[in-house]
């Protein structure tokens, strides 16, 4: 069928609005109607050219929309159901068995590739397949094919529009802090940077109860919706020596540390500024420039203060039952990630994309043509 996507052709590029050609979904598969997809960082890595998808490609792994047409063998969801997408597995590996959907043995070849397992494409033009399936859906798209893996169904009284984000930034900022790191209540969090993935965990942490949420960001209109969203304190990293502005905020340290921002600087200062036994969880896709960096830690100091650096993926998130947690939190008013978002038309892409870079917004939603 014909469909609508935002195509990145050329690496660095801006999107261009294109008519294409969907498959038919096959016996595993399902075709949904994207009524709002996230914008996140991970698709603008990959319409840079920095992932393995080749272009010309449709990105966008946040999607949320409604079922119209299932497979002979999917019985997850019927066609009128409301769901969200997010990453695929493949359901049958240990990690999957162990509900940690986001370490698959498959995952890579699952989201990363741009065609089906078997190597079919989902997309094409007339000159040939366009990469697809990215993050099991290229949901920069009015439809998109999916399978019921990478599908959960969304509970009523659950806006649709906005719902998307719940599929990666959302999940993966709330559940490092409620799942990976598990924060305490009553216990100290230091959360590197204020986007979309930085202010999920403030509301994870505000959830769980901690004491103490500080906040590193330059841009002063996101410090000020930290603190709105239940940050206890906002730092700006330009404002002078960071690790001394962290020390005097906590001079016994932080109990805990999340890094969303990749920045090796901002790290070095984080880590100087950590409580014995302290846990360090790191999100973030580093820059070109910073990609070969390394952590500032020690075999010693890893010892002899008891800390955990780990890296985390999706918040450790097993979709179908945290994401529907999360709704649940939503709909009773303790998570409100609605106030991260500002929606767009998916033709207005290139424009969200630099009003997202210029701090304008925090988390951008697109919107499909009906």
């Amino acid at each position: 069928m014909d469909i609508q996507a935002a195509v990145s052709r050329e690496a660095g590029k801006p999107f261009s609005l294109e008519t294409l050609q969907l498959d038919e979904p096959r016996d595993d598969e399902l075709r949904v109607r994207i009524v709002g997809v996230g914008l996140c960082h991970t698709d603008l890595v990959g319409a840079a050219g920095a992932l393995p998808l080749r272009l010309p490609a449709v990105f966008g792994h946040e999607g949320a929309g409604i079922v119209e047409a299932v497979g002979r063998s999917v019985t997850k969801v019927v066609p009128g159901d409301r769901v969200v997408l997010s990453f695929d597995s493949c359901g049958g590996c240990p990690r999957c068995e162990l509900h940690e959907p986001a370490y698959c043995r498959d995952f890579g070849p699952l989201n990363y590739r741009g065609r089906r397992r078997d190597g079919s494409p989902t997309l094409s033009d007339a000159a040939g397949p366009v990469a697809g399936s990215f993050l099991g859906q290229s949901s920069f798209a009015s439809h998109v094919l999916a399978r019921e893996r990478n599908v959960v169904k969304l509970p009523d009284g659950m806006p649709l529009e906005i719902a998307g984000p719940l599929g990666c930034g959302v999940q993966t900022g709330a559940g490092a802090i409620m799942r990976s790191l598990a924060c305490r209540a009553g216990s100290s969090l230091l959360v590197l940077g204020g986007g979309a993935v930085g202010l999920s965990a403030v509301l994870g942490a505000v959830v769980q109860s901690c004491a103490r949420i500080v906040v590193v960001e330059p841009l002063a209109a996101r410090r000020d919706l930290a603190l709105q969203l239940g940050a206890t304190e906002a730092v700006d990293p330009r404002a002078g020596d960071l690790a001394v502005a962290l020390k005097a905020l906590a001079p016994q340290g932080f109990d805990y540390a999340l890094d969303t921002t990749g920045v090796p600087a901002v790290v070095e200062a984080a880590a100087a500024a950590l409580n014995a036994h302290a846990s360090f969880g790191f999100v973030a896709i580093p820059s070109a420039e910073n990609i070969a960096a390394r952590l500032p830690l020690t075999m010693t100091a890893l010892m002899l203060r008891g800390l955990t650096y780990r890296g985390i993926l999706e918040g450790d998130s097993d979709p179908d039952e945290f994401i529907p947690q999360l709704c649940a939190l939503h709909m009773a008013g303790r998570f409100p990630f609605d106030r991260l978002v500002q929606c767009y038309p998916l033709a207005e892409i290139n424009q969200a994309v630099a009003d997202q870079h210029a701090g304008r917004c925090v988390k951008v939603v697109l919107l499909p043509p009906g």
